[in-house]
């Protein structure tokens, strides 16, 4: 009873504490900066820690805001048995086909990438310092879960398939894991000529991945001792059970490489989408100050029940 009541603890602790996980989040959202030309960099680099730290605001959001959990996933196999093909690109005509409440049902990422990239070109127009910081930080949060195959699936946790947990092991337990050993440094940030059309080739190409993230475990588990499978952390000062090291390592290596390379792709695409942004503002030269009514934020959300789909966080 003892071990059964800390296995459902440190179940209910891993679905809720990651969504790549916040040390990835704030990873992709650092190493990006580095990816900018100079102009921009200059900018990027006075609020490194800032744009890092709030990196992981979308997820807090998700405690107080019930519109914030939909922007960060989209089931694909509801959309006409899943072609992707029969979903129109654009907002008004995706709403016009589907009506909103419905496709917030299902999901909205792509779009909230572009909602986000349109607020951060408008930021940079008005040259405010203070949303600038928060729109990059976001857009590099929707970006980066656009990336993570289980968030464009109605499997998202491995529910269907007998693989609970998996959602949090993929993107939270691997890169706190083996995250240190990734290249991330993955050249310049790029001009994206459509950003929307942008967003939904990170839908697809993460869509393509999810049979493979999802299979993959399926066969480790068949083969890997039962009771090497599992081991318990401390995680905030809890004792949680979790996938132990070894298998972990395991499941790594059949991937070859998967969770680095969307993590690579995160970091170039969230600087190509802060670059282009700029760009379409008109390139203007950035002030880099919290002048007059502009002030510095800081997070203040309390961590209690998250609203709408937990098992992805």
């Amino acid at each position: 009873m003892y071990n059964k009541f800390y296995y459902l603890l440190g179940m209910l602790l891993m679905l809720i504490l990651s969504s790549w996980g916040f040390y990835a989040h704030k990873k992709i959202n650092h190493v990006a900066v580095f990816t900018l030309p100079t102009q921009l960099a200059t900018f990027y680099k006075k609020h490194i820690n800032l744009i890092t730290e709030k990196a992981v605001d979308a997820d807090k959001r998700c405690y107080v805001d019930s519109l914030e959990s939909p922007r960060h996933f989209i089931d694909v196999e509801k959309f006409e048995a899943g072609n992707m093909d029969s979903i129109p690109i654009h907002w008004s005509q995706a709403t016009a086909k589907y009506h909103e409440r419905k496709l917030r049902a299902r999901g909205i990422v792509p779009w909230q990438i572009y909602f986000t990239y349109q607020k951060l070109v408008k930021a940079f127009r008005e040259n405010n310092t203070v949303a600038i910081i928060r729109h990059s930080a976001d857009l590099g949060h929707y970006v980066s879960d656009a990336h993570v195959p289980l968030h464009t699936t109605q499997n998202y946790n491995g529910q269907l398939t007998g693989q609970i947990g998996i959602h949090a092991f993929w993107e939270t337990r691997l890169p706190e894991m083996f995250g240190e050993d990734y290249n991330l440094f993955v050249g310049k940030a790029y001009y994206l000529d459509s950003p929307l059309d942008s967003a939904w080739t990170i839908i697809r190409e993460s869509n393509a991945l999810v049979d493979a993230v999802l299979q993959l475990e399926k066969e480790l588990s068949e083969t890997f001792p039962k009771h090497l499978q599992r081991s318990y952390i401390t995680r905030n000062n809890v004792l949680i059970s979790t996938y132990s090291d070894a298998y972990a390592r395991a499941y790594h290596q059949r991937m070859q490489g998967m969770v680095e390379e969307r993590m690579r792709k995160s970091v170039q695409r969230t600087g190509s989408f802060w670059f282009s942004a700029w760009v379409d503002a008109g390139q203007p030269a950035l002030k880099g100050k919290f002048n007059g009514d502009q002030k510095e934020e800081k997070s203040d959300i309390q961590h209690e029940k998250i609203i709408g789909r937990e098992e992805w966080h």
